[in-house]
């Protein structure tokens, strides 16, 4: 099979463990459907924390950054995915008020032509058809995602340009560029209502509580992807970033067939497209696949 006769996903993320927790099962679909798919890894995550009450040990703080990667490495294995790190140092999640300066060099200060440098190279390189990351929130506002949102849509419409970036590679234009949407209030509340018409506690009423209604997109949803049977997939590569994932919390409070049966799709918004594709839409290379074929 030729690079021409495959469809390419690129995802892009701001550290170890964001792929498995936003658009996992995507991925995995679509890699089991014989799709190339790349996690560009933009950090890598070395001022995150030890969010696992059960590694909470000065040993493994002492380890992080490497111990970051070796889980990466096993997440990228269970999902099928290729990835690579774009190089860059973590900002961390700065708190506070005032909330203090970023770090000196770290990702969220570089400017954005030189931030965008290496996904251009990787999107030049790659060259897939979708390129898929967070919205101009980050998602949640952490320097990091916000700075991954502002490289990818740069890097989405300068890497097509020969007089971009000059030395980076043969132009290359992908044609949809995609948000995450997972955290969206139909989402919660279906997950949260269908636990307690089950009799059980649900972990998401404190959540739900403190929503901020401002800050739900999902009126902006266009793209849902039924991805359900991968739902195990997605869970076994999040539990691969041990340091990030408390197994008893709150990622993993659902049971599986109630995820599946209540909400068995990842949403998106199609933010960029080149193609003209009506949506609502349930396939990210909606669109495309009349020019390549996956086998």
């Amino acid at each position: 099979m030729t690079d021409a006769d495959q469809l390419r996903l690129l995802a892009v993320h701001a550290h170890p463990d964001d792929e498995s927790s936003k658009g996992a099962a995507t991925m995995a679909k679509y890699v089991a459907e014989g799709a190339r798919v790349m996690v560009a890894t933009c950090t890598g995550g070395e001022r995150g924390s030890v969010l696992n009450p059960a590694l909470d040990r000065p040993e493994v703080w002492e380890r992080l950054p490497q111990i970051r990667s070796e889980e990466m490495a096993r997440a990228r294995e269970i999902l099928g995915v290729e990835q690579e790190f774009l190089g860059f140092v973590d900002s961390g999640l700065p708190e506070g008020d005032p909330l203090p300066p970023l770090p000196e060099g770290c990702f969220a200060v570089l400017p954005l032509e030189e931030a965008a440098a290496p996904l251009v190279e990787l999107i030049r390189r790659f060259r897939p058809q979708v390129v898929t990351t967070y919205d101009e929130r980050g998602g949640y506002p952490h320097p990091d995602h916000i700075k991954t949102h502002e490289i990818s849509v740069h890097a989405f419409e300068a890497a097509g340009d020969p007089d971009r970036y000059p030395g980076l590679g043969e132009p290359w234009q992908p044609s949809k560029l995609y948000y995450h949407m997972t955290f969206t209030l139909p989402r919660i509340k279906a997950l949260h209502e269908a636990i307690v018409a089950s009799g059980a506690d649900s972990a998401y009423a404190e959540w739900l509580a403190n929503w901020d209604p401002e800050h739900d997109l999902s009126h902006r949803v266009t793209t849902s992807v039924a991805c359900a049977e991968y739902f195990p997939v997605r869970d076994a590569a999040l539990v691969a970033h041990a340091t990030q994932i408390d197994p008893t919390g709150r990622w993993f409070a659902v049971p599986m067939d109630l995820q599946q049966r209540v909400w068995p799709t990842e949403d998106y918004e199609l933010a960029r497209t080149l193609v003209d594709v009506p949506t609502p839409e349930d396939d990210l290379f909606a669109g495309l696949r009349s020019e390549v074929t996956v086998r």
